[in-house]
């Protein structure tokens, strides 16, 4: 079985690769595929700590209308910022999220929270490749770094 694709390029999240976002641990984009995407990170703690970066910064961004509060504040809202639904079955994403969260899709969540921002990744990175290969301690030391 290959290693997926988030986990060979350190960047769990799958996150694209922006020349303009300078993460902190960022290489570039990937190598070794036929149509590169994907940023590419020196660690999984940089790459992690960048998820966990968007998510907050997603935070201050126009939300859907009639779903939450004043900006990205819910589940809903941030998984279809994060995967979009012409990528991706957006509503079965942010339900596996939320049951994994504890929460109803549209429920406000506080994203600054340490625990709620790691149960975000975590369930991110699982989705993002069909499974979680981290330690708890390396996922707590890149949302650790997101939060500084």
């Amino acid at each position: 079985m290959s290693t997926p694709r988030g986990v060979r390029n350190r960047n769990p999240g799958n996150i694209d690769f922006n020349p303009r976002n300078a993460w902190q641990g960022q290489f570039g984009v990937e190598v070794g595929v036929a149509n590169p995407r994907f940023a590419r990170f020196d660690s999984a703690e940089n790459g992690i700590r960048a998820l966990g970066k968007l998510l907050i910064n997603y935070r201050g961004k126009d939300g859907m209308p009639g779903v939450g509060g004043k900006g990205i504040d819910t589940v809903l809202e941030t998984i279809n910022r994060w995967a979009p639904s012409n990528e991706n079955d957006t509503q079965t994403y942010a339900l596996a999220v939320a049951k994994r969260l504890g929460v109803r899709i549209t429920d406000p969540i506080n994203i600054k929270d340490p625990a709620t921002l790691c149960g975000m990744v975590l369930s991110i990175i699982i989705h993002e490749n069909g499974g979680n290969p981290y330690a708890a301690a390396v996922i707590d030391e890149g949302v650790l770094r997101a939060l500084v």
